[in-house]
C-alpha cells in the first residue's frame, strides 16, 4: 500500500507535469506528440492505482463493485500495451528519419503522428477487452475479492485455455514482438550512422533508450511470473504458495513503477541535471524531447 502510494504520488504529479509543458507550453513536433501521449497512458495508469490503495487500506476487499473492478484492471492493461506501442512507434520513427530523411522532410508532420496515435490507442483498447471480460468479483470470507475469473472451478481444460491464450497474447502483443521491432530498429540506426559518418543530437536518443531499458527491467519479471502462475494453475488449480503470492506482489509493483520512472528519465537525461537543477521544467522538458535531426558529417 505504502509503496503504491509512492507510485500514484510521483506517477500523477510526474506525468501531470510532462502532459501540461508537452500540451500548453511547447511547440508541438512529432516527437512531443509521442511522449505526450506516452504521458497520458502513464498518467491514467497511475491515478487509477488510487483504487488498488483503498483494495489494500481495506485488508483485500473490494467495495467498488463488478464494473469497476473490470474497468479499473481493463486501465492498467491499456497503460501496458499503449506504452510498448508507442515505444515501438518511437522507434520505427527514429529508423525511418535515419533511413529516409528527405521523405520525412515532407511528410513527417503531427498530424500525421497524431493519426498514427490514435491507431495505437484502438489497439491498446482491442488487446485490453479480455481483461474486462474475465476480470470478476467473489466475496470469500465477508470480504470481496476482485480477480481474473477463468472460471476454473467449472470446467479446467476450457479455463487453462482461456488463461493461456490471454498469458501468451500479452508476453507475444505486448512485448515480445514490440522488443524485436526496437532493437531492429537502434541497431538499423547504429548501423546506418556509423557506416555513413553521420551526426545526431544524443540526449533525445538517450532519452529513448533509458525508457526503453525502464520498461525492459520493470515489466520482464512480470511476464516470467505470469508463465509460473499459469503452469502452477495447470498443475494445481490455481492454489498458490506464500512464496509465489509474494513473488507476484513483487513483479506487479515492479510493473506498476514503470508508470512513474520516466518523468524522472526525462530530467535527469534531458539535460545536466546537477547543472541546470534551478532551471525550469519547460527548458528540461524542452531538451528531453527534442526534435532530432541527422545529417552527414563534412
Amino acid at each position: 500500500m505504502v509503496v503504491n502510494t509512492t507510485i500514484c504520488l510521483l506517477g500523477t504529479v510526474g506525468n501531470g507535469l510532462v502532459i501540461y509543458f508537452a500540451a500548453f507550453r511547447m511547440k508541438r513536433t512529432v516527437t512531443i506528440v509521442w511522449f505526450l501521449n506516452l504521458a497520458i497512458a502513464d498518467f491514467a495508469f497511475t491515478f487509477s492505482l488510487l483504487m488498488d490503495i483503498v483494495y489494500d487500506a481495506l485488508g483485500a476487499h473490494w467495495p467498488f463493485g463488478t464494473f469497476m473492478c473490470k474497468l479499473n484492471s481493463t486501465f492498467d492493461f491499456i497503460n501496458l500495451f499503449a506504452s510498448i506501442f508507442l515505444l515501438t512507434v518511437i522507434s520505427l520513427d527514429r529508423c525511418i528519419s535515419v533511413l529516409f530523411p528527405v521523405w520525412c522532410r515532407n511528410h513527417r508532420t503531427p498530424k500525421l503522428a497524431s493519426f498514427v496515435v490514435l491507431g495505437v490507442w484502438m489497439l491498446a483498447i482491442v488487446f485490453s477487452l479480455p481483461y474486462f471480460i474475465f476480470r470478476d468479483t467473489k466475496k470469500i470470507n465477508g470480504k470481496v475479492e476482485c480477480f481474473m475469473n477463468y472460471n476454473y472451478d467449472m470446467n479446467v481444460n476450457r479455463a487453462f485455455s482461456r488463461h493461456l491464450a490471454t498469458v501468451i497474447t500479452r508476453f507475444i502483443i505486448g512485448f515480445a514482438v514490440p522488443f524485436i521491432l526496437i532493437i531492429s530498429c537502434y541497431s538499423i540506426i547504429l548501423l546506418r550512422i556509423h557506416r555513413n559518418h553521420m551526426t545526431t543530437s544524443s540526449k533525445p536518443f538517450k532519452v529513448v533508450i533509458a525508457v526503453i531499458n525502464s520498461f525492459f527491467v520493470c515489466w520482464f519479471p512480470y511476464h516470467v511470473f505470469s508463465f509460473v502462475v499459469l503452469a502452477k494453475c495447470y498443475n494445481s488449480n490455481c492454489h498458490f504458495s506464500y512464496a509465489l503470492q509474494i513473488a507476484g506482489v513483487l513483479s506487479s509493483t515492479l510493473a506498476f513503477v514503470n508508470s512513474c520512472v520516466n518523468p524522472i528519465l526525462y530530467v535527469f537525461m534531458g539535460g545536466d541535471f546537477k547543472e541546470n537543477m534551478w532551471t525550469s521544467f519547460q527548458t528540461i522538458f524542452e531538451k528531453a524531447f527534442k526534435e532530432e535531426y541527422v545529417q552527414l558529417d563534412s
